[in-house]
Order: C-alpha cells, then sequence, then structure tokens
C-alpha cells in the first residue's frame, strides 16, 4: 500500500461517519484507522506478529466469574454490536441494577450503534443478578450483558 492509497483511507474515514476501520493485506501489513474525539483520523500500521504481542491477556478474575452461568439463570445477551449505557442520559438514573424485580419487555440499557440508540428490553421477567459490564463499554454481538433469575 503506497503513501496515496492511505491517504484516500483518511480522506473516506474522515468524510464518513465511520468511528474505526481496518485494512489488511495479504502479506500481514495492518492499518487500523480510527477517529478519535476530536475527529481526526489516527494512522497506526501494525503486523501480525507485533498485533498478537500486543493483545492483552484478559483478566484471570473476570474469566473465572463470567465464565458458566448458573443453570437457573437466564443471560441477556447484546443484539448488536456498540457501545452499553446504563441510563438514557448521564442525569439520569440507570434503568436497572442488581436485585431490581423486572417485567418481560422492560427496558434494560440502551446500545448505541452508528449514532442510533437501541433500547434493549428484558425477554424474561425476573430479577436482575448480575450486570456484567460497565457504563460507557464496548459490547459485541451476542456478548452477555445482564443475568437474570427468572
Amino acid at each position: 500500500m503506497d503513501f496515496n492509497e492511505i491517504r484516500q483511507l483518511i480522506d473516506i474515514v474522515n468524510s464518513s461517519d465511520l468511528q474505526e476501520t481496518i485494512v489488511e493485506e495479504k502479506d500481514g501489513f495492518k492499518i487500523i484507522l480510527r477517529r478519535s474525539s476530536a475527529t481526526a483520523s489516527q494512522l497506526v500500521p501494525v503486523s501480525a506478529p507485533a498485533l498478537q504481542a500486543l493483545a492483552p491477556a484478559p483478566p484471570a478474575a473476570l474469566t473465572t466469574v463470567n465464565a458458566e452461568p448458573a443453570s437457573d439463570l437466564v443471560e441477556s445477551r447484546s443484539p448488536i454490536v456498540g457501545t452499553f449505557y446504563q441510563s438514557s442520559s448521564p442525569d439520569s438514573p440507570p434503568f436497572v441494577a442488581i436485585n431490581d424485580t423486572i417485567k418481560k419487555g422492560d427496558v434494560l440499557c440502551i446500545i448505541e450503534a452508528m449514532k442510533l440508540m437501541n433500547e434493549i428490553e428484558a425477554e424474561v421477567s425476573g430479577t436482575i443478578v448480575e450486570i456484567l459490564v460497565e457504563n460507557g463499554q464496548a459490547v459485541e454481538y451476542d456478548q452477555p450483558l445482564f443475568r437474570i433469575k427468572p
């Protein structure tokens, strides 16, 4: 990839709503373009071996705690990739807290994806036993968010 191609990629990211773009070539060359809070893109060339060396190992405590849910608990999972929010605004109280009783259809959280706020509703009635993510944390598709005792 030459300088002009990299420049074109930066221009595309700057003129779009994309927050992150990853381009990987067959020879192992990889570029990650991220939009920072100042809306400027950052250019980060990373080789595949270096990327593996930089990847942090998950904390042992988190892996142990979240490894297997109890059989009587239902996990509420993220239906999309985005940013998890516990409330509708920073000044508002969280939608739910641990030990709250909820009904099917109650809003549990909001996941922001591509500047759209998506309300995530409870699929079962019960009691919130565990909240597995932090406010403002990025979440993946099918990632467990809550554990609910029906």
